[in-house]
């Protein structure tokens, strides 16, 4: 394919993540609200809040690095993005994927939660560092089964590209990872609760505790900024399990019934279980998770 039609696609590929995610908060946000007894926001609230803070500048002035976390923040989403294979079979909407992209896109994720800890070390507020420490310490708990996961799915499938992964998901449902290796999915549907960050792994904002974090620290342009990494991220990381362990998607409409499914299983555990404390998060993702990403290695290995 010609490199320019190809930057075309990835670029409408792009926008249509980005509606999608901005869309889907406001669902999501409406579906809470409405389990709650409560109205809550219009659907469309996540497009106004996204104008109105790219609307406002920021008159504060800190370091270098604060100014910069949101930029690796969105860098680490549009990342996961662009190595991503959206559609299975389809040139056009494969994006830049190769032989070994599932790494990749694993550093990607890594990395914007790297760069927001830096912008948080230069800000202002003195509980700066608590919330870092906090950040890093449950990313770094999620990873390890998520990690786990991806190894056991590397000795199942012998690859480490994502589009062959799909692939050899095709031929029916049964022949999901859900279904053919459900220890590896597990340690994955488990750690992706502590990677969406709702309750009960809402540790680093802790909206009962404190009212501080992004929102509070980052506001007008930088705000929006974390906003549109938001809105991508959650739809680019519900898409990677959906190709790792769903089967991935032939057309849009599966994509976004998937990619939405997917993204509910953490709001409805948000809904579920009230706010864990960080004491509480960290040895949790490491029993479970973390048993359930060694047995499908295990088991695996000795097959």
């Amino acid at each position: 394919m010609n490199i320019f039609l190809k930057i075309l696609f990835v670029l409408l590929g792009l926008f249509i993540v980005l509606n999608w995610g901005l869309i889907m908060s406001g669902i999501i946000r409406k579906i809470i609200a409405r389990v709650g007894m409560r109205r809550g926001i219009k659907v469309y609230q996540p497009y106004i809040n996204l104008i109105k803070n790219y609307s406002l500048r920021s008159q504060l002035t800190h370091g270098v690095m604060f100014y910069l976390g949101p930029v690796f923040r969105l860098s680490g989403g549009v990342g996961i993005f662009l190595f991503m294979p959206l559609i299975y079979g389809s040139e056009y909407w494969s994006n830049f994927s190769f032989t070994g992209d599932l790494i990749l896109i694993a550093y990607f994720m890594f990395f914007g939660m790297l760069g927001m800890a830096l912008g948080a070390g230069e800000g202002g507020h003195p509980y700066s560092g608590i919330g870092v420490a906090r950040g890093l310490a449950q990313f770094t708990a999620v990873e390890v089964p998520f990690t786990l996961a991806i190894i056991a799915l590397a000795i199942q499938y012998k690859t480490l590209s994502i589009s062959e992964i799909v692939a050899a998901q095709q031929g029916g449902i049964m022949h999901w990872t859900l279904f053919t290796n459900p220890l590896a999915t597990i340690a994955a549907m488990l750690s992706f609760l502590g990677a969406m960050g709702h309750s009960p792994f809402n540790v680093v904002m802790a909206p009962q505790e404190n009212p501080i974090g992004p929102p509070t620290e980052y506001h007008g342009t930088f705000l929006g900024v974390l906003q549109t990494n938001r809105a991508i991220l959650h739809v680019v990381e519900a898409v990677l399990y959906m190709n790792l362990f769903f089967g991935g998607a032939g057309n849009w409409g599966v994509l976004i019934l998937k990619s939405f499914l997917i993204y509910f299983w953490a709001v409805f555990v948000g809904m579920v279980f009230p706010r864990f404390r960080v004491d509480q998060s960290i040895p949790w993702l490491l029993k479970i998770p973390l048993v359930s990403g060694i047995l499908a290695i295990v088991l695996l290995m000795i097959k």
